[in-house]
C-alpha cells in the first residue's frame, strides 16, 4: 500500500509539480518569482534547489512573454508548466492563449501538439484586490482546443496536475487559493493520474442534484449537510473539469432526481451554470421538474474587500437556492 502526506491543496500542488519533474526530465516550471522565492503561494518552494535554474524558470513580469515562451518550448517537445501569479493576470497573455496555445495542433494540422499546463491561483475569498479574485474560467472553456481543470481537493489537486501535464495538449489549471490552506487531505507519495474530464459525486442524494467545482464545493457540501437536517437530500457533483464536462454525470444526477442547482463564484450571466443548464435541457428535458437554479457571483467587478463576503455565495445562499428548487 502506498505511503500518504498530510497535504494542504497548494502543497499538493508542490508535490505533483515535484513528481512530475523527478520522473520526466522534459517537465520545467517557468513564471515570475518561482525560483528561489518559491512562488508567491510557494507552490514550487524548493523546486529550484532541487532541479536548478535550468528546469525553474524565473521570468520578468510578462504574462505574454511566459505564454509564449511555454507555448515554444511545448511545440519543440518539452512539457513547461507556466504559472501566473493570479488568474486575473493572464489577460495580457490572453493573445498567446487562444491564438497559439489553444490552436496550435489544428493549425499545424497535428504536426505538432502542444504538452503545457498553464498554472494560475483563482478566485475570491481572501482579501486581494478585484485582478486577483476574478473568476473567468468561462473564458477558457468556452476556447476549443483547451482543457480546463479546477481541483477541490489536495488529492484531486495532485492527481489531476499529474494528469494535465503528461496530456498531449494544453490545459488551464486553475486552483481555488480560497482553499490552498483550508484544510488537509491524504496524498499518495508515489505518481497517480486522475481522469481529466470525470466528474466526482462527494454527496449522494435523491431529491436534487447539486453541480459545483473548486472552492464552492465546500460550501455546497455544508449546505446538503445542513439541509439534510431538515428532510432536503442532495446530491453533489464536484465537475472537477469545467472542459469538457462530465455530461454523462451532469445527465445521470439528474434524471435521477428530476431537479438541479448550480453552484459557482463567476459571474451568473455567461456562466458554466448556464452550459450546464442547456445540457439538461437537451439531454433530459422530460425528467425535469422544476427550473434548474443558479447560485453564482452577481453581474458586478469583483468587489473589495468590505463587500466580498456578499458577492460569494455562502452556503446559506446555497441552501436558499437549494430550497427554491425542491419546493416548486
Amino acid at each position: 500500500m502506498s505511503e500518504t502526506q498530510n497535504l494542504t491543496l497548494v502543497q499538493a500542488v508542490r508535490d505533483g509539480l515535484y513528481t512530475e519533474m523527478r520522473e520526466d526530465d522534459e517537465v520545467l516550471v517557468l513564471g515570475q518569482d518561482v525560483g528561489k522565492n518559491g512562488g508567491v503561494f510557494r507552490a514550487t518552494e524548493g523546486l529550484f534547489d532541487e532541479f536548478g535554474g535550468d528546469r525553474v524558470v524565473d521570468t520578468p513580469l510578462a504574462e505574454s512573454g511566459i505564454v509564449g515562451a511555454a507555448v515554444g518550448m511545448a511545440a519543440m517537445g518539452l512539457k513547461p508548466v507556466p504559472e501566473i501569479q493570479f488568474s486575473g493576470f493572464m489577460y495580457p497573455g490572453f493573445d498567446q492563449i487562444v491564438s497559439h496555445m489553444a490552436r496550435f495542433r489544428t493549425r499545424s494540422r497535428g504536426r505538432f501538439n502542444l504538452p503545457m499546463t498553464l498554472r494560475a491561483p483563482y478566485g475570491g475569498g481572501i482579501r486581494a484586490p478585484e485582478h486577483h479574485s476574478e473568476s473567468k474560467e468561462a473564458f477558457y472553456a468556452h476556447e476549443a482546443g483547451l482543457k480546463v481543470v479546477i481541483p477541490s481537493t489536495p488529492y484531486d489537486a495532485k492527481g489531476l496536475l499529474a494528469a494535465s501535464i503528461r496530456d498531449p495538449d494544453p490545459v488551464i489549471f486553475l486552483e481555488p487559493k480560497l482553499i490552498y490552506r483550508a484544510f488537509r487531505d491524504e496524498v499518495p507519495e508515489e505518481p497517480y493520474t486522475l481522469p481529466i474530464g470525470e466528474a466526482s459525486t462527494r454527496r449522494e442524494g435523491d431529491d436534487v442534484a447539486v453541480f459545483t467545482y473548486g472552492a464552492m464545493t465546500r460550501p455546497t457540501l455544508e449546505a446538503a449537510e445542513a439541509l439534510a437536517e431538515e428532510g432536503i437530500d442532495c446530491e453533489v457533483v464536484d465537475l472537477r473539469t469545467v472542459s469538457p464536462l462530465d455530461r454523462e454525470a451532469i445527465v445521470e444526477a439528474f434524471e435521477a432526481t428530476g431537479r438541479a442547482v448550480v453552484v459557482h463564484e463567476a459571474p451568473k450571466t455567461g456562466g458554466l451554470a448556464a452550459e450546464i443548464t442547456a445540457i439538461i435541457q437537451e439531454e433530459s428535458l422530460l425528467y425535469q421538474e422544476a427550473p434548474v437554479k443558479r447560485v453564482a457571483g452577481f453581474d458586478v467587478p469583483y468587489p473589495l474587500y468590505a463587500l466580498e463576503d456578499y458577492y460569494l455565495p455562502t452556503a446559506a445562499r446555497i441552501e436558499e437556492g437549494i430550497k427554491e428548487a425542491v419546493e416548486f
